[in-house]
């Protein structure tokens, strides 16, 4: 099925591009919740006033967000964890410990659904990557460090403010 997109799709295309996509996938998703038209001639000719529209949107939209992605790509969020000798962790660090730990930190809600990170099972740094718009993409820094031991992040704090 060839499907206008009207809107951006995440791991799809812009608005304004003419995609083909699975008949169940735009029959079901794209079509009722409204990001894309069947691609009939008529539809086609509207091309470049979705294409326009769709860039006025996404500039304003990146001009409101941009705020917020400065906030979030200074966020740093640690999780004391149980780890066995190996630094194998028991249990793991999913989306939804990272949204709930950068609204602590920071006062910013973010859904789960916009963090890029693949479960945590391991003790160490990693970054997890914030979709806010198909632009604007900051990255959170999440470390795992063994319960007992000092938070990584509260030592380099400590080691900056002796320093000045």
């Amino acid at each position: 099925m060839k499907v206008l997109l009207l809107k951006d799709v995440y791991k799809l295309g812009r608005a304004g591009d003419v995609k083909k996509v699975a008949d169940g996938y735009g029959r079901n998703f794209l079509l009722p919740q409204g990001f894309a038209v069947l691609a009939t001639e008529g539809a086609l000719k509207r091309v470049e006033s979705i294409k326009a529209a769709a860039v006025k949107r996404r500039a304003q939209l990146n001009e409101e967000l941009g705020s917020v992605a400065e906030v979030l790509q200074a966020v740093r969020v640690s999780f004391p964890v149980k780890a066995g000798d190996n630094g194998k962790m028991y249990g793991s660090i999913t989306s939804q410990d990272v949204a709930e730990a950068i609204k602590a930190a920071s006062g910013v809600e973010v859904k789960k659904q916009q963090i890029e990170l693949q479960p945590i099972r391991k003790l160490g740094e990693y970054k997890a990557r914030i979709r806010l718009t198909m632009d604007l993409n900051p990255e959170v820094l999440v470390i795992a460090y063994r319960d007992g031991e000092s938070d990584p992040l509260t030592v380099v704090e400590e080691a900056q403010t002796t320093e000045e």
